[in-house]
């Protein structure tokens, strides 16, 4: 790991950064910033990614913060259980992000603290980490948004800095932009789909593809919605191909991934309400299931079922405030 506990470093660090951001406002101390700089330039420099390892559970700190950061981590492991009225699939934030979020094959959370804020085109605006997380509540979960200064998401939030721990800003680590790409993108046959299901994925997922109170529904109104990155043929197919099935991932050949992922896929499955608006200057990725702009759907799932809370299942765009000051026209 790194030379002192993260937890000490984080407990060193906090007291400083109002004084800090502070005196760099004013301009009275222009040296501290620049050195701070400096080191995070040189930190930054010096980091070795494949050398990186997060830290364990074993590792949470016994004390008021470690405690923050336990209870996110088993939100992320019991995500409908504890929060019904935002995570209303049957779907926990492990089952994607596997391994409590540290699997490199499988969108792992591990650096995000060091990688927000950041653009995201779909959105069309820098956002923070507690707005990306909301986009997996209300996309991946089909769920609603968790209001951002609840504890539940600083709690969340705090997981996420301690798997993050000792990661530059400004560094990557594999895995950072999501789930692995395929190498080719390949056209999945949805007859061969179903029967590749039927013969790998029933023993956990159900023949009705709505799993049980360990795996989660694949389509219908327990799944993930339209919006979910899940929802797209290539991402799909690279989450199936790394990890599926669980007994044996690997095993299938990035065709059979294919097939499966447009079988899947092919489903009913919730709306996403606002999708329409994502990517708003064009450039949707091709196999994006709904329309946007300059963008056809490809390969719709069957129907869309309706959210009963479409209001509270949209992440706002960060607002510009009116701070006060004088504007020329």
């Amino acid at each position: 790991m790194t030379d002192a506990p993260w937890d000490t470093v984080l407990r060193r660090t906090l007291p400083c950064l109002p004084a800090a951001l502070a005196l760099a406002c004013q301009g009275t101390n222009k040296a501290a910033p620049a050195a701070t700089a400096r080191d995070t330039a040189a930190k930054a420099a010096t980091f070795v990614a494949a050398n990186w390892r997060p830290p364990t559970e074993a590792e949470i700190p016994n004390d008021s913060l470690g405690a923050a950061i336990r209870r996110g981590l088993y939100l992320l492991r019991f995500t409908p259980e504890s929060l019904p009225a935002y995570a209303t699939s049957s779907l926990r934030c492990t089952s994607c992000h596997q391994n409590d979020g540290t699997k490199a094959s499988a969108a792992p959370l591990t650096g995000a603290h060091a990688r927000y804020p950041k653009y995201m085109t779909r959105s069309g605006a820098v956002i923070g980490l507690a707005d990306r997380v909301n986009y997996c509540f209300t996309r991946s979960l089909a769920g609603n948004v968790l209001p951002p200064e609840s504890r539940q998401m600083n709690d969340i939030l705090a997981y996420l800095a301690f798997i993050s721990h000792d990661v530059p800003v400004g560094r990557n680590l594999a895995g950072a932009s999501g789930l692995v790409s395929m190498k080719d993108t390949l056209v999945g046959d949805l007859g061969r789909g179903e029967t590749i299901f039927k013969r790998e994925c029933v023993a956990c997922h159900q023949a009705d593809g709505q799993g049980n109170t360990a795996f989660p529904a694949l389509w219908g109104p327990k799944s993930f919605s339209i919006g979910a990155s899940m929802a797209r043929e290539e991402r799909a197919a690279s989450f199936i191909w790394h990890n599926m099935p669980q007994s044996k991932p690997g095993s299938l050949t990035p065709q059979e991934a294919f097939d499966v992922a447009a079988f899947v896929n092919s489903h009913p499955r919730p709306d996403s309400p606002g999708k329409e608006t994502d990517w708003p200057s064009g450039g949707a990725p091709t196999d994006v299931p709904y329309a946007t702009k300059g963008h056809e759907p490809h390969r719709p799932p069957a129907s869309l079922l309706a959210r009963r809370t479409p209001d509270r299942a949209i992440v706002p765009t960060p607002p510009e405030v009116d701070g006060g000051a004088k504007r020329e026209h």
